[in-house]
Parts: structure tokens; sequence; C-alpha cells
């Protein structure tokens, strides 16, 4: 492997962002604001907790959010792993020569300080999320 990850996040689909949000909290984290992603038409949140994983939760914002379709076949359930890499377009090659394939091609992340993320798909995995370390 010619490059380094660290993981970042559990992506959460959910259809209630304040329900669910209020459920994590009675768990002991801590909930940042909540913001809204035009180009994946979401309600994101992400929630922390000083020794668990960070959690983003996804709520679709109308009925052409790609998560609608997560949600109407397993409910709230978490449904990607990301990961943080130094260098996205490398990785990205590198991970494409594992016959990763792309399922949404990098763009900005408004909820993620404007770094730019890439989705990816493998049977063995499912989908995973690569967010840059620092913008570019």
């Amino acid at each position: 492997m010619d490059f380094t990850i660290e993981f970042h996040h559990i992506g959460v689909a959910c259809r209630d962002i304040e329900q669910t949000a209020a459920a994590y909290e009675g768990l002991g984290y801590r909930r940042g604001e909540t913001v809204f992603d035009p180009i994946q038409r979401v309600n994101i949140c992400f929630l922390t907790h000083e020794s668990m994983p960070c959690v983003e939760l996804l709520e679709p914002a109308d009925a052409q959010s790609p998560v609608v379709q997560t949600i109407e076949k397993n409910g709230t359930a978490p449904y990607h792993v990301c990961y943080a890499v130094d260098n996205l377009d490398e990785t990205l090659r590198s991970l494409r020569k594992q016959r990763y394939i792309v399922a949404v091609k990098p763009q900005i992340a408004c909820a993620i300080g404007g770094r730019r993320v890439v989705f990816l798909y493998k049977p063995e995995m499912g989908l995973i999320e690569l967010v840059e370390k620092q913008k570019i």
C-alpha cells in the first residue's frame, strides 16, 4: 500500500436528525451544527465523543437525496465509513487499481470544512468515503 489512511467517521443515514442526535446525546455524544449540503441534498450533523468514534448523521433534504434509498431499505443505519487521507488523488488512483469503483466523483464537502471527498464502492467493503486532510 502506497498511501496512509486514518479513520475519520461513521456515516449514519437517518430520517430525522433531531431524534437520532438526541439518542446519541443520551450516550454522551456532543452534537455539532447541522448544515445543508446542496450537492448531496442532505442535512448533516457531526457528533463527537471523547472515547468513541465520530458519527456523521445524514438526513435527506428531499426525495432526490441519495440517502433516501438507504433509509427505505435499512431504516436508520450506518452505511459508510470515512477515512482521512493526505493526498486524495493519489489514494484514489491506488484504490482504483485495487478495483474500487467511484460511486461519487471527488467534490467539495461543505460539512467538512470545504475539503474534497470521494465515495468508493467495493463489494467486499461496501461504501467508503475518503476525505482529504487539508484543503487544496
